[in-house]
């Protein structure tokens, strides 16, 4: 089955490289070619419904409009279309923000080519959500830190009120026995810096107490205690 491809990248050499590599295989034709968010939304708006692009492989970090923004933007208009994020970010936001968005997988721009192909089918085939491995691990470690309260189901909650990185730590030093002075000395912070942290640990997780907080640590076991 022939599956139609768009590219989405800003840099010439990038969109080239990628066109001229996923060419050759029999299985794909590449149908759009775009150098930001703007320029793709705007081709998409002259191509018919048969001549779109059923995968796009979509850079994040772009002028005038991001890939983030593009492809949130275009799954409103565009539902049907398979986004790959194809990018050089493996950071936790970048990825929340993409899933988020709409994106169907996420890859490193240092995938072969063969490996990029592997994933296009995959998502025409079974809908899949491909990863790089290593994007895979960060979006497993993301879940497991999906707040939820004491009967175990998930909080309802929006990303912006997911723990950081910093308040999982102080977490797991609660976790430990920690009072928030010795916490504060364990992390270089100022003891009111640690219980601010608290006190947003609290609010997201929905809990009022340490202990309470801690019992929940505990029974959605985040830490190996």
């Amino acid at each position: 089955m022939l599956t139609r491809i768009g590219i989405v990248d800003d840099k010439q050499q990038n969109r080239s490289t990628l066109r001229d590599e996923l060419s050759l295989s029999d299985n794909l034709r590449i149908v759009l070619l775009a150098k930001n968010g703007v320029d793709f939304l705007q081709q998409m708006k002259e191509l018919g419904e048969h001549e779109r692009p059923q995968v796009v492989l979509m850079d994040i970090e772009m002028p005038e409009m991001d890939g983030i923004s593009a492809v949130t933007s275009a799954k409103v208009l565009y539902p049907d279309i398979h986004f790959l994020m194809l990018t050089i970010f493996d950071d936790e936001d970048k990825i929340f923000e993409a899933i988020r968005g709409g994106a169907n997988g996420y890859l490193l721009k240092d995938e072969k080519v063969n490996v990029i192909e592997d994933f296009i089918h995959q998502i025409m085939e079974v809908g899949g959500v491909p990863m790089s491995p290593s994007i895979a691990r960060k979006a497993m470690n993301m879940l497991a830190r999906v707040p939820r309260n004491e009967s175990g189901a998930p909080v309802e909650v929006s990303e912006t009120t997911a723990l950081s990185d910093r308040e999982f730590e102080v977490l797991n030093l609660l976790v430990q026995g920690y009072d928030y002075r010795i916490i504060a000395e364990k992390l270089f912070l100022s003891a009111h810096t640690v219980r601010k942290h608290i006190a947003n640990i609290y609010s997201k997780l929905q809990v009022t107490s340490k202990a309470q907080a801690i019992n929940l640590a505990h029974k959605r076991r985040w830490f190996n205690t």
